[in-house]
């Protein structure tokens, strides 16, 4: 290294350079890094719990109405009137299909910078978008949320989202799977903590003349600033070449192995059919269960109406006082689910690392079909237990595919830039996130224009999931070790590590790395009640609304 690059170095504390773990540092630091990024951005699950109170920030009691008139488009600038709850809706969709692109856009980019660099960015994104919405709220200009929540903080879930996918898999070889879902099941945490911290701070803030949104954004917008900000700077990536001790990589038949000790360079995935063959299985598996997501509540008052109560009446028999008793129990079951999202998260994620990534997607389109064809029967049949059983594996699966599916690329394309490959897997996510609420609710509204009973208006939509599944499972299948022909040349992985910074093990002491020293046991302990406290009181919280349910 010239004496120029090593002062650039030294000085620069983002550089992936600096972050390069030396002899003595504990993986174990790494997971905790990662969760306190993701049960940032976890949030954007959570944003619901503002759509009401914002639906009534000018008119406080009761919604100011804009008229008919106004179009969407005349909504985004008005200051007149309340917005509609299904505008605001659309940054959940902005959400998504911003993280998607981001994520392809910029995932080449981040394996070079490194993960410190893409964590700091992503805190900046999500955190300041949070601050410029606040101030949108504060003048009432819809455009503003749209921007900072939905453009500038969706960039920030993009990059945080899968800034610790490739470290952790390089720091965890002998255990992928389940290095990827601790980190990932803090996304489907993040809004057990972020949504009653919400609705606490919305409460505090409240007053006669205003509805505390503004308020709630930006304190918001500063914690989630500062917790991501500490997670990237903890992040650390192993020198090139590292493996845990005592382990050794599994010798394979490469014709026959799902597991390559090869790379593929990312400008080459969109031309491999394997790459093709993995979008179409999480894109119709996520279809399904982010449709189901958006629906839940609704569709268990809908199914079975008073008889949550133990009284013999449907939905539309219902008077007010009933409808508010089932809405409680209705969030009760919400609750529930989002435990299980998060819990799916980190066993179906283990669980591959003893029975393969393929076999595990298997489960998921077998069982999940099944799962999605009984639910007919049983909301006809009036069985709340089997009903929400059902969808509580569901959920899990959901939530499993998205951890287990970074350890599924690196099986199938290597490691070296397995975090940009998965950035541009999840426009599968982008295009789910569309496929899903869609056809749930068109078909909904559909099936109550031909007049069937609200009971029995979602039993077509699951049997279209299952089709979903179907089509999911089929292209699993069809996954097959790669082509020899796709796999990076020794000189061309040799220049991707030198513009990524690698640096073999014997060299990684000095430079700006971190130097060499055994990581105390009371900072990996301090690091884990960081994210561990939080974690825990989302789920205490969770579990108390889960306990209405029954």
């Amino acid at each position: 290294m010239s004496s120029a690059q090593s002062a650039d170095t030294s000085t620069n504390w983002l550089s992936k350079e600096r972050t390069i773990a030396g002899p003595g540092f504990s993986r174990w630091m790494v997971p905790p890094a990662a969760l306190a990024i993701h049960l940032c951005i976890g949030m954007a699950y959570g944003f619901s719990v503002f759509w009401l109170p914002l639906s009534k920030s000018l008119g406080i009691t009761a919604a100011k109405t804009c008229g008919a008139d106004v179009s969407l488009l005349a909504e985004l600038f008005t200051t007149t009137c309340d917005w509609r709850i299904s505008s605001m809706g659309w940054m959940y969709t902005l959400f998504f299909v911003v993280l998607g692109i981001s994520a392809a856009v910029w995932g080449g980019w981040l394996e070079r910078a490194g993960p410190r660099k893409a964590g700091v960015v992503a805190a900046i994104c999500w955190g300041g978008g949070l601050i410029i919405s606040a101030y949108g709220i504060h003048i009432h200009q819809l455009w503003l949320l749209w921007l900072g929540s939905g453009v500038i903080g969706g960039v920030g879930l993009g990059l945080g989202y899968i800034s610790p996918v490739s470290t952790l898999i390089k720091w965890f070889p002998d255990r992928r799977g389940m290095a990827t879902g601790m980190a990932i099941m803090g996304f489907g945490g993040g809004a057990m903590i972020g949504s009653p911290l919400a609705a606490i701070l919305m409460k505090s803030f409240s007053t006669p003349t205003n509805v505390g949104v503004g308020q709630t954004f930006l304190v918001l917008g500063i914690i989630y600033f500062f917790f991501m900000m500490v997670g990237a700077m903890t992040y650390r990536v192993p020198p090139s070449g590292w493996k845990p001790e005592g382990w050794t990589p599994p010798v394979a038949d490469p014709k026959k192995s799902m597991i390559t000790q090869h790379h593929v360079n990312v400008k080459k995935v969109w031309g491999i059919p394997q790459f093709w063959l993995i979008w179409i299985a999480l894109c119709m598996n996520v279809s399904a269960g982010i449709g189901v997501i958006g629906i839940a509540s609704p569709m268990l008052q809908e199914v079975f109406g008073g008889n949550l109560l133990g009284v013999s009446k449907t939905f539309g028999q219902l008077d007010q006082s009933q409808l508010v008793s089932i809405g409680l129990i209705a969030a009760g079951f919400t609750a529930l689910l989002s435990l299980f999202n998060i819990a799916g998260r980190f066993f179906w994620a283990s669980f591959s690392d003893k029975i393969g990534r393929k076999m595990t997607y298997v489960v998921f389109f077998v069982l999940g079909g099944v799962l999605y064809a009984s639910i007919p029967a049983s909301a006809g049949a009036g069985a709340q237990f089997l009903f929400v059983a059902a969808f509580c594996v569901i959920l899990s699966m959901y939530g499993g595919a998205f951890a287990t599916v970074p350890a599924y690329l690196a099986d199938i394309f290597g490691t070296q830039m397995v975090g940009a490959i998965h950035g541009r897997l999840l426009t599968a996510w982008s295009t789910a996130g569309i496929i899903g609420p869609v056809v749930i609710n068109y078909m909904r509204e559909y099936q109550l224009g031909l007049g069937l009973p609200r009971s029995q208006v979602y039993n077509q939509s699951m049997y279209i999931l299952v089709i979903f599944l179907v089509i999911g499972l089929i292209a699993n299948l069809m996954v097959k070790p790669l082509n020899p022909k796709w796999y990076m040349t020794p000189d061309e992985l040799a220049e991707e590590k030198r513009l990524a910074h690698d640096r073999a093990v014997s060299n990684e002491v000095g430079s700006g790395s971190l130097k060499a020293g055994v990581t105390p046991n009371w900072l990996i302990v301090t690091a884990w009640l960081f994210v561990g406290i939080p974690l825990a009181w989302g789920i205490w919280r969770t579990s108390l609304s889960a306990a209405r349910f029954f």
